[in-house]
């Protein structure tokens, strides 16, 4: 969940998780119940909601379970993983590739994987890849509900940093994470989604154009309808409007414009 303060200081609650949920995603029954049983064997830190034979199967379990973690292996009949995660254009979910085939590597880092595991699996490499997702899972900064807030609590190495609205100019979906632009240059990658920004940020400055896009109205340069809906933000990036909202972002801004 991503949070919002006030201006007034206040000191975060921080919440340490020791535990995560994953799903096993592998089309070969030998390659499903052997990382099960590895992960049972020397990482309790992992519980496993379920395994899953093929991408179809896999949505499914993600659906019913919202696992922290899916391990996935790559080369699979008909839909394989790359298949499954452009099924996902925000993912509440961390990803741990799992293959036999090491050209795959930078086409991972490319979809947001945190880490890729080579079959056979090297125990101590799993056990690092867990303790990195368990950090990741836990830089949520938990803090206590306020009003009138204007400021964004975002996580860092740290601990955290504060943001306030009028810094933001746009956020980009990318996975389960999401880019934020800020005015300065100084762009940070965070890992949360979109939605869960669009729901912390408020509604009248902030418009969700595109499924892969929050922006700030405050920081609109200018519209334009050729050639498809897009706008250009004070950064200077064009950012694409869909069909659908581009009615509702004319208002929008004519609203904001109004309320000046």
């Amino acid at each position: 969940m991503v949070e919002v303060i006030t201006t007034s200081f206040m000191m975060p609650i921080e919440i340490q998780s020791t535990k995560l949920t994953a799903i096993i995603v592998d089309d070969e029954l030998y390659g499903r119940e052997n990382l099960r049983m590895i992960i049972e064997n020397y990482c309790h830190e992992i519980q496993i909601l379920g395994c899953a034979d093929s991408v179809v199967v896999a949505k499914e379990m993600v659906t019913a379970h919202t696992p922290d973690v899916v391990f996935l292996d790559i080369n699979m009949p008909v839909l394989d993983g790359f298949d499954f995660l452009r099924e996902y254009n925000e993912r509440n979910f961390m990803v741990v590739f799992v293959s036999a085939h090491e050209e795959f590597g930078i086409n991972a880092v490319k979809v947001g994987a945190v880490d890729y595991l080579l079959k056979p699996i090297n125990i101590k490499e799993l056990k690092q890849t867990v303790k990195n997702l368990l950090s990741l899972k836990n830089k949520r900064i938990k803090m206590e509900p306020v009003h009138d807030s204007d400021k964004l609590v975002l996580p860092a190495s740290h601990g955290f940093d504060l943001l306030a609205f009028d810094d933001l100019i746009r956020l980009e979906a990318d996975g389960c994470y999401t880019k934020i632009v800020i005015r300065g240059g100084k762009n940070k990658m965070i890992c949360r989604t979109l939605k869960e920004f669009e729901d912390a940020l408020p509604r009248e400055i902030f418009y969700r154009v595109h499924k892969s896009h929050l922006i700030n109205l405050k920081y609109v340069k200018d519209y334009s309808n050729l050639s498809g809906n897009h706008v250009t933000m004070s950064d200077g990036s064009k950012v694409e409007i869909s069909r659908r909202k581009a009615p509702e972002f004319v208002q929008r801004v004519k609203a904001m414009l109004n309320a000046l």
